[in-house]
């Protein structure tokens, strides 16, 4: 196995003899045969190790035996007590989110390279398992990756049985864990009935899994490659959102597996409930964690989701500039000048100091110069054509709780310029 681990990382991680490690340590056979390997391979490597507190004495003892290890072995041994006694839902999702984050805090503390975790290939096969059970796309049939962020995974392609006869051989001591033979977890129970019964049916079961595994990463790779470029001829990238034409997306076939493949790295997963949207009215909308999809009249929007906040930004009397949100220039003239959908022209004295910038809000309206009445901003959007982030992104100069101006689209006629005008102000947008 020594000899196997070697060529496996020299064609695979050539650099890892030359980076600073991080092996995150439980003391159990896996870990422990890899800091064994490690060592017979003078990587420069120490140990982090995480006390869950799960086992009470015997968590500590884990704990010691991995400071003893590391002391007779010239290591360092970093560990951190965890309590999980308030967690709710699953302990073991807590503790792995828990882990990684101090693994990670303390690679950048003390600048190591990469983190190493012993995962092999029977935690790969238990994975593709629990992911084939649960329903889950190509991605969750391709098994733990060897690198991930920072994270390197040297055993992979070794299983239980070969790790086992190499601590065997090399009488290495490790930890045993009672709670891995608790099939209550679902872990255990693929590891100690399914896995087994696998196995006994094909003797070459593992070595043919890594090969498939290793073919449907293949083919993951080249669906990624081919979803990028498909986002390339659909997608059209607006200031704050992205566009999709309704017509190309409806004759895409089989249109399931399409909505999957662009939609998914943003949060949605359903097809259907996609092709319920592009079948609705102007204005629905889908969320995720992350983004929106809206249905517009010929397209349908991915937008990231905003935190809801009404940022209100405002202009003293005699300022003559703003830079943010939006840049303006002011500055008093004595007559009009040339007109633009940029540039405004107010009566100043009809101001209520200070201005202010802001967005639209239920219920605003506005008296548009060259219409009769009033107008809810909701229907001049909607007669304007505004989709739902355009809208989102209109800013609105207000005097009080009056709109002055639907800025570069529409002036409110109540703050014009007469012939009775005696300050005329000019408003820029830059």
């Amino acid at each position: 196995m020594l000899e196997k681990f070697k060529i496996h990382c020299n064609s695979i991680f050539p650099f890892l003899s030359k980076s600073k490690l991080l092996l995150a340590c439980s003391g159990g056979l896996d870990s422990m045969v890899l800091a064994h390997i490690l060592l017979e391979c003078k990587m420069n490597f120490d140990l982090a190790h995480c006390n869950f507190k799960l086992r009470g004495l015997e968590s500590d003892k884990d704990e010691a035996f991995v400071k003893a290890w590391g002391k007779a072995h010239g290591k360092k041994v970093y560990t951190r007590p965890f309590d999980l006694s308030k967690v709710t839902g699953s302990v073991q999702l807590k503790a792995r989110q828990l882990r990684y984050e101090w693994f990670f805090a303390l690679g950048d503390q003390y600048h190591y390279d990469w983190i190493l975790t012993a995962h092999h290939l029977n935690d790969s096969v238990e994975t593709f398992l629990i992911n084939l059970s649960r329903g889950t796309g190509l991605d969750g049939l391709t098994g733990i990756p060897e690198i991930q962020n920072k994270v390197i995974r040297p055993l992979l392609p070794f299983s239980r049985t070969e790790i086992m006869e190499y601590a065997k051989e090399r009488e290495i001591k490790w930890r045993e864990d009672a709670s891995n033979l608790d099939t209550k977890y679902l872990r255990n129970k693929v590891r100690h009935d399914i896995v087994p019964e696998l196995e006994a049916l094909h003797p070459t079961f593992l070595a043919n899994f890594f090969k498939t595994q290793q073919y449907l990463q293949h083919s993951d790779q080249l669906l990624e490659d081919y979803k990028e470029l498909l986002q390339q001829r659909l997608f059209e990238q607006g200031a704050n959102a992205i566009h999709i034409s309704l017509e190309k997306l409806t004759s895409l076939h089989p249109k399931a597996g399409y909505f999957f493949l662009l939609f998914r790295e943003y949060g949605f997963t359903n097809s259907e409930d996609i092709e319920k949207l592009l079948g609705s009215t102007s204005g629905k909308a889908l969320r995720s964690d992350t983004h929106r999809l809206i249905k517009d009249r010929t397209t349908l929007i991915l937008a990231p989701i905003k935190q809801e906040e009404r940022p209100c930004f405002f202009l003293d009397e005699g300022q003559d500039h703003l830079e943010y949100p939006v840049q303006l220039r002011l500055e008093e003239v004595l007559s009009l000048g040339s007109f633009s959908k940029n540039i405004l022209y107010v009566d100043k004295e009809k101001l209520n100091y200070p201005l202010k910038i802001r967005k639209w809000e239920i219920g605003d309206y506005f008296y548009p110069l060259g219409m009769e009445g009033r107008k809810k901003l909701s229907k001049f959007f909607k007669d304007e054509k505004f989709d739902t982030i355009a809208k989102e992104e209109q800013w609105l100069l207000c005097s009080g709780n009056e709109v002055v101006w639907v800025m570069g689209k529409r002036p409110d006629k109540r703050f014009k310029v007469t012939g009775d005008t005696k300050e005329i102000l000019k408003i820029t947008v830059l």
